[in-house]
């Protein structure tokens, strides 16, 4: 079975969990971080070697302060959690923005943690307009696109998941995605199983990966 290299996690539908549980959209975000907890543990035993989550965006932070703070905690939660495994951990966001969250600063360079061996790359109040950091035209000899991008320590992604049916990317690293294959899941990402990632792999396997060749 083909295993890709690095996998892009998209976990939507935390506040439409939390709604149809009878709870304020807020409550969701918190049942989102075991999840990625049992993901990662999955990942690691396939040898998946880099995986990359989705944990707030720019827009995002537009949302109602209770639940800008509820998400903000549970990207928290999550980075420190994971920093107790075997991981290499990176945290990409706008750092001059009082919406990133300060506790994350330390892991905005590359840490191994344990024995290290999977990458594990958090987008944490992160804008596609951002990571591109565009230069004004006289400027754009400086420096090519690659290099230029705030992103560019995370690699090329094969797979990208989301959960929650949605059939959108939102901005999620426009660069790396580029020929990255897209398998949606409609469960919510609370609801996440073992199932869901052994699906998308094996449909990514009947994949024709060509990269435009």
């Amino acid at each position: 079975m083909r295993i890709p290299n690095h996998i892009g996690i998209i976990p939507d539908g935390n506040r439409r969990w939390a709604l149809s549980n009878g709870l304020t959209k807020d409550k969701g975000y918190a049942l989102g971080i075991n999840p990625g907890l049992l993901l990662f543990k999955q990942c690691e035993k396939y040898g998946i070697k880099e995986i990359t989550f989705y944990g707030f965006t720019v827009d995002n932070t537009k949302r109602p302060a209770v639940q800008k703070e509820a998400f903000i905690n549970a990207c928290i939660k999550s980075v420190k959690i994971l920093s107790k495994e075997n991981s290499e951990l990176l945290v990409i966001g706008n750092t001059n923005s009082p919406s990133f969250p300060k506790e994350l600063l330390p892991f905005t360079n590359r840490k191994t943690f344990g024995h290290g061996g999977t990458k594990v790359n958090f987008l944490v109040n992160y804008g596609w307009e951002w990571d591109l950091n565009l230069l004004k035209d006289s400027d754009k000899t400086k420096k090519n696109i690659v290099n230029n991008i705030r992103s560019n320590d995370i690699s090329r992604i094969d797979l990208i998941i989301r959960w929650g049916g949605r059939r959108r990317l939102s901005g999620f690293l426009p660069v790396q995605s580029v020929y990255s294959d897209f398998y949606v899941i409609d469960n919510f990402w609370p609801d996440y199983r073992p199932e869901d990632l052994d699906e998308a792999l094996n449909w990514y396997n009947t994949q024709d990966i060509t990269l435009g060749g």
